[in-house]
């Protein structure tokens, strides 16, 4: 996150209430005893989106990293020029028996991060922050493109979803230091005011969650 946002609410977002997102009408439908599956996603800093997903049930891993750009360039200093095609991103590891991919984007939208602002959250500005979807093949995107039309078409936001749907090349692991970072330093004051309030959301929307549990739809990509 940008230096001059230390102290800013960098990770803001949009106000919609998470009950009035409704569940994906399209989903993948993995088998229960496929293994682990991921999901690389985008939405500003990855410090706050990589602590959101860690109170999600079934998701396994959060990796906080680099996706969109160079092997060469997949580095901290580097993608803080906001030129390397860099988006700082996370690789969620999840179980398919005990959440489904669709429910992960529903999260994405609902809780991590402000899909609206172009090539921005909060203070944080610039490229590497924007909203963006990796997807690792043709049914990802196609859950992803219409879940968004979903979310537009239900004016769940005031304003239209911005967010890009990108092929994923290739991830890069980010730096040791910005692994767990919530975790690892809860009185930092970017945590405090950024991403806390954000983990207590994500409490909310997995109460909500258990009362009105997800199932796949018939409808497949």
């Amino acid at each position: 996150m940008a230096l001059g946002s230390l102290f800013g609410v960098a990770c803001q977002r949009s106000s919609a209430d998470i009950r009035s997102f409704p569940d994906p009408a399209v989903d993948l439908k993995i088998a229960a005893d496929a293994g682990p599956q991921k999901i690389v996603l985008a939405g500003g800093c990855f410090w706050c989106t990589e602590g959101v997903f860690r109170n999600i049930p079934g998701v396994t891993e959060v990796v906080s990293g680099y996706a969109g750009g160079a092997k060469e360039t997949a580095n901290y200093e580097a993608v803080c020029g906001g030129d390397t095609g860099h988006a700082e991103a996370i690789q969620i590891t999840f179980d398919p028996a005990k959440v489904t991919y669709g429910h992960l984007l529903k999260a994405f939208f609902a809780v991590a991060h402000d899909p609206t602002t172009l090539n921005r959250q909060g203070n944080d500005a610039g490229t590497q922050y924007r909203s963006a979807i990796f997807f690792a093949n043709d049914d990802q995107k196609k859950v992803a493109e219409a879940y968004i039309k979903q979310l537009d078409e239900a004016k769940v936001f005031h304003d239209p979803i911005v967010t890009t749907l990108e092929p994923l090349k290739e991830f890069y692991q980010a730096e040791a230091y910005h692994q767990n970072y919530v975790e690892l330093h809860p009185g930092q004051p970017y945590i405090i005011s950024a991403a806390l309030p954000k983990i207590e959301k994500a409490k909310k929307f997995v109460a909500e969650s258990e009362k009105n549990p997800t199932t796949v739809p018939a409808t497949q990509p």
